[in-house]
């Protein structure tokens, strides 16, 4: 299978996964999309305070070596076991998702070009962008609806670990983008021109 590789990232609240929906809902089957949140390492021993208090914004918090390897093995052709991460729990849990080889793999997470050895698994890289202060609002609104933090939490992770990390890891990530989308799925001209680029590829066949 001739696989094309998308990597989708950019800071929280910036768009990825509304452009990631998007992309999906347009190819539907032809599309798997795997996040980088699933890889947050498994930490056992860990109390659940213990758990709260670690910085989840540091690339050291993923196991990316597995990401990896899992990326390699969805490009030969071999299905793969996908960790299923507990946001409520801010554990990993003993759960796996199957996922099975497609023609379009995109990637989805903050960090991922921050690797080197992972950008150059993509075939395409792209960094969303969103002003600082719309992307605090929409982390703020997704932390307490879906994930059940307090607004006190999520305010503290964001100016502790959140927003330096940012500032030292993602940001300076954005230089290894092909292509800077200025509010992600928002956008319906940069959209167009991805979509394009992906059918392309699976035309080509």
């Amino acid at each position: 299978m001739n696989t094309i590789f998308i990597g989708v990232a950019g800071g929280t609240g910036s768009g990825k996964t509304t452009l990631t929906r998007h992309l999906k809902e347009h190819f539907g089957d032809s599309v798997t999309v795997i996040s980088h949140d699933s890889y947050y390492r498994l930490q056992e021993g860990l109390t659940y305070q213990e758990r709260v208090r670690q910085n989840y914004d540091h690339p050291d918090a993923f196991d990316t070596e597995l990401l990896l390897h899992h990326l390699r093995e969805l490009k030969a052709g071999r299905s793969i076991r996908c960790p299923v991460y507990s946001f409520t729990d801010y554990n990993r849990t003993d759960q796996t998702v199957e996922i099975a080889p497609a023609r379009v793999i995109i990637v989805e997470g903050i960090l991922i070009f921050q690797n080197a050895a992972l950008r150059e698994l993509f075939d395409i890289k792209i960094f969303v962008e969103a002003d600082a202060d719309v992307r605090i609002l929409r982390r703020c609104l997704r932390d307490v609806e879906d994930r059940g933090r307090t607004l006190q939490s999520v305010v503290k992770q964001y100016l502790t670990t959140t927003k330096p990390m940012h500032e030292q890891f993602v940001e300076p990530s954005r230089k290894y983008a092909d292509i800077v989308v200025l509010e992600g799925g928002r956008n319906p001209v940069a959209l167009e021109m991805i979509t394009q680029r992906i059918q392309a590829h699976i035309d080509r066949g």
